[in-house]
């Protein structure tokens, strides 16, 4: 999503269920890190703001730095 808005169905992978990853989407609207938009039966999630991709960002080069210091 960082690239753009992504289909629910884009998200899901071989092993996550769908309603899993809608659960999880749906966390995440409300705490308003993504939005939505509709298309007739489609939603589409993309990241609220700049701000989110940076907090990205800096997680995962956090997350980074651990693995590679065990």
């Amino acid at each position: 999503m960082k690239d753009g808005e992504r289909c629910v169905g884009e998200l899901v992978g071989d092993d996550a269920k769908l309603s899993t990853v809608s659960a999880r989407l749906q966390t995440l609207l409300n705490a308003q890190l993504v939005k939505r938009r509709r298309d007739a039966r489609h939603l589409y999630y993309s990241l609220a703001d700049q701000h989110v991709v940076q907090l990205m960002d800096n997680a995962l080069a956090h997350a980074d730095e651990d693995a590679q210091s065990s």
